[in-house]
């Protein structure tokens, strides 16, 4: 990647690095490279992994932007306070100025996670509270704790989840990576030619098979596809996808792939595993007055179920699940927090799923009314607009193939499905809950508990 691609990349891959008045003094150029997770979004809409050197180079830019914390930021807290009122108050003075969002305004006062929403009336103010730490860059460009490697909240996923929790009303916000019915088709022509002598090695036709098998298409719903939401929303798919497909070696100790666990087991060539990620929490509380919500669980469960392929290539869900695609669905739940770490774009997949709960909560209690707060500097493109990635579309070919002793297994599919409204439906009453969890704020907009 040339330099001055790399200083293209940096404008992008930023995201909310220069929100101010407008498209025009904000100098946004919309298209152009992207960077997201390690996982790169190029002009065409088509997503790959990006390169060692590229990830560096991004870093070596990159480093001269994101701002070490100072002062109390420069510490971790169990539970920080973000105020929504507060927030919104300094975004507009730095757009009085035409300056950029500094990194604390960007990056959440380095928030790790959303616990708790709380209503403070007596100040006419929404809180956002969490566990928080100072921020650095991760080896792959992504905002990350210094104490934990947690991924850190960042305002343009806040702003892009609270403007449309209305669209995602009607049709969830999800992510998914298909093959086309033509690809299967042509990839079952392919094997009908091409036969495995005795001893063969099966890696011989994979070659041939992604070339018939052909691009996977992504589909996006409920959020901008040119947002860094949606973006994400990729990455984390094609990862979790690369991860199951032994393409991305697993960074952590008892999560192998699910080729590993499926090499000398009979297979259906009709049958097909595909994995997706949801939004899956412990549980919703409030207290009885409906001023605190807290938000428990890791929000994130893996799913799987096989597909049934027929003679046209189409594919359909038989709503049962393979044992072994099980088994690695499960594993990777169980070891996510660790993976989430690891691999900081699944921590940021986590961010989404919370600042979509916490969204949508807001909207469905009618928060803003009941606190007197309206959010109308989150809500405006003008003061906030957010850059435009390019849309991702495609896949390259890459998939996985196992050789059964019935028949021949793709590993392709996958996604992520987010349904706010239901962890929201659910919420419970806990009597235990009290509004003295922001007694100690200041006249800053974030604070310590």
């Amino acid at each position: 990647m040339k330099l001055s691609q790399a200083r293209f990349m940096i404008a992008i891959a930023m995201s909310c690095l220069v929100a101010v008045a407008s498209l025009t003094t904000a100098g946004f150029n919309n298209g152009g490279g992207n960077n997201v997770g390690g996982v790169s979004i190029d002009p065409a809409g088509v997503v790959r992994s990006a390169t060692v050197q590229e990830n560096q180079e991004l870093v070596n830019l990159l480093r001269n932007e994101v701002t070490a914390p100072a002062g109390d930021l420069a510490a971790a807290t169990e539970l920080r306070m973000v105020s929504l009122s507060g927030l919104q108050d300094a975004i507009i003075e730095v757009r009085k100025s035409g300056a950029r969002l500094p990194a604390e305004i960007r990056y959440l006062a380095g928030l790790t996670g959303v616990d708790y929403v709380l209503v403070d009336h007596e100040n006419n103010d929404l809180i956002l509270a969490g566990p928080a730490e100072p921020w650095t860059l991760s080896e792959t460009g992504s905002v990350v704790g210094t104490e934990t490697g947690a991924a850190i909240l960042q305002l343009e996923d806040l702003v892009v989840a609270l403007r449309n929790v209305e669209n995602s009303r009607a049709q969830g916000i999800s992510c998914s990576i298909e093959p086309t019915a033509e690809g299967r088709q042509r990839l079952n022509a392919f094997l009908s030619r091409m036969k495995l002598r005795p001893g063969q090695n099966p890696a011989a036709l994979e070659a041939g098979m992604k070339q018939a098998f052909g691009p996977q298409m992504i589909k996006l719903t409920g959020i901008p596809a040119t947002s860094r939401y949606a973006c994400t929303l990729v990455a984390a798919d094609y990862q979790m996808k690369r991860l199951a497909m032994a393409i991305e070696d697993s960074p952590v100790k008892g999560l192998p792939s699910y080729l590993q666990l499926a090499r000398n087991t009979s297979h259906a060539g009709s049958m097909n595993p595909r994995w997706w990620m949801e939004c899956e929490y412990d549980s919703l509380t409030r207290n009885e007055e409906g001023t605190v919500w807290k938000l428990t669980g890791q929000g994130i469960k893996t799913m799987t179920e096989q597909d049934a392929i027929a003679a046209d290539g189409s594919a359909s869900s038989t709503q049962k699940a393979d044992k072994l695609a099980q088994k690695w669905a499960t594993s990777m739940t169980e070891r996510f927090e660790q993976l989430a770490k690891e691999m900081p774009v699944f921590g940021d997949l986590q961010n989404l799923m919370d600042l979509t709960v916490a969204s949508t909560l807001i909207v469905q209690e009618q928060l803003e009314n009941r606190s007197g707060l309206e959010l109308t500097v989150l809500r405006d493109q003008e003061t906030l607009a957010p850059p435009a990635f390019d849309a991702p579309q495609t896949i390259s070919p890459e998939c996985s193939f196992i050789k059964g002793r019935s028949g021949w297994v793709v590993t392709a599919s996958g996604g992520v499905s987010i349904n706010a409204f239901q962890i929201v439906h659910d919420q419970q009453v806990d009597a235990s809950l009290t509004n003295k969890i922001a007694s100690a704020r200041t006249d800053a907009w974030w604070w310590n508990k």
